[in-house]
């Protein structure tokens, strides 16, 4: 007698869609892109950056014989230290802002905000927040808006006018009293005056034009 044929269980997909439907893109490598451009950036202005015992060499410093003279020193001084004192004003801000984490934390929200809301967010499918959907141009609106809020409402915007006004104070206050008769000069590149702020932009731009053939295509 002949043994029954096993029973033959059906086998069901576990994928909803098909293999040839349509994913949308994915914004990660140009989030990439823009990160390693920017820190390439910032470690490439650093390595620019004088001796520390340049800048605070006791013997270099006197008083200005007049207000011209101070302006002097401190546009000379600037042209020489200028990454260093960049350095000095980013210190101050990031130290500001560690000894406020709730406006450190609101900072790095707005930041987080823009980059994975807008800049590398693909256009489809589209943002919904609480059941309403946004387009682009709202998407742009409303992160503008919270920028407003967060920079002018909160107090994150008079902690960063703070720092920033106490960094340029201390730039000043050392380019005006350091004597830069010691310092080679000559061999300053005039183009260069912008100092790190043009190599940060640089960067942007740079990382920008690499991201575009991601980014372009959810933009459509």
């Amino acid at each position: 007698m002949a043994s029954p044929s096993p029973a033959i269980l059906p086998v069901s997909n576990s994928k909803t869609g098909g293999a040839d439907e349509p994913q949308p893109p994915v914004a990660t490598p140009a989030f990439r892109s823009f990160i390693n451009h920017i820190t390439g950036t910032i470690r490439s202005g650093l390595s620019e950056r004088r001796a520390w015992s340049e800048l605070v060499d006791r013997t270099a410093f006197s008083k200005p014989e007049s207000i011209s003279d101070a302006t002097t020193r401190i546009r000379k001084n600037y042209a020489y230290f200028r990454i260093n004192y960049f350095t000095v004003v980013a210190a101050v801000i990031g130290i500001s802002l560690l000894t406020n984490p709730f406006s450190l934390l609101t900072l790095l929200g707005l930041l987080a905000a823009w980059l994975f809301l807008y800049l590398f967010r693909p256009t489809e499918p589209p943002l919904v927040i609480l059941g309403r959907t946004f387009s682009e141009r709202e998407t742009l609106g409303l992160l503008i808006v919270l920028s407003i809020i967060v920079v002018f409402l909160t107090s994150v915007g008079s902690i960063l006018i703070s720092a920033l006004l106490v960094g340029t104070g201390i730039v000043c206050a050392h380019g005006a009293f350091r004597a830069p008769e010691d310092l080679f000069l000559d061999d300053q590149d005039p183009s260069g005056s912008t100092g790190f702020l043009s190599l940060l932009g640089g960067a942007a731009s740079t990382a920008a034009a690499s991201a575009a053939p991601v980014i372009a295509p959810t933009r459509g």
